[in-house]
């Protein structure tokens, strides 16, 4: 008969090496780590005081894994604010490390990742209704976290309108 294996429950002691390699290998947000530790049967007490020595060590920093989210999605996924910001607030980001996350964000590379996706869009888009046909664009450039006046820019800059 198949019986459950048990979690074993850690020490605060024993936690400590475990959870600063967890956020050594990637940025982590407070709320991440806090899960985990109560995953490994720590108490919130427990848990809430090596989130401090984690902070105090620089294990942890809010406003460092804000700046790594907005240079991954922006850079590698191409995503607009909006969808950066819902992304940030999603995972309980404070307003201060969202704003300052968002400054990693190159006016230049936002605007030629904008275009990109207008001209790639563009192309496949099967739409014939010419007003059908915008909507259905716009709608997705908004879905990939653009903002509508720098779409309605993009598409003049392009002469696609």
């Amino acid at each position: 008969m198949f019986t459950p294996k048990k979690k074993k429950v850690y020490t605060k002691k024993e936690a400590l090496p475990k959870i600063a390699a967890y956020c050594a290998y990637q940025e982590r947000t407070q709320n991440e780590v806090r899960a985990k530790l109560l995953d490994y049967g720590l108490d919130l007490e427990e848990a809430d005081d090596l989130i401090i020595h984690l902070t105090q060590e620089k294990f942890l920093d809010e406003e460092r894994y804000a700046q790594a989210y907005v240079r991954g999605k922006y850079g590698l996924k191409r995503w607009g604010r909006r969808k950066i910001m819902q992304g940030l607030k999603a995972k309980r980001i404070s307003d201060y490390c969202i704003k300052k996350g968002l400054q990693e964000i190159d006016p230049d590379t936002y605007w030629e990742n904008l275009l990109y996706w207008l001209e790639r869009k563009h192309k496949t888009e099967g739409e014939r209704n010419p007003m059908a046909r915008k909507q259905k664009i716009n709608f997705f450039l908004q879905s990939k976290g653009y903002e509508l006046d720098l779409i309605n820019d993009a598409w003049k800059e392009l002469g696609l309108d």
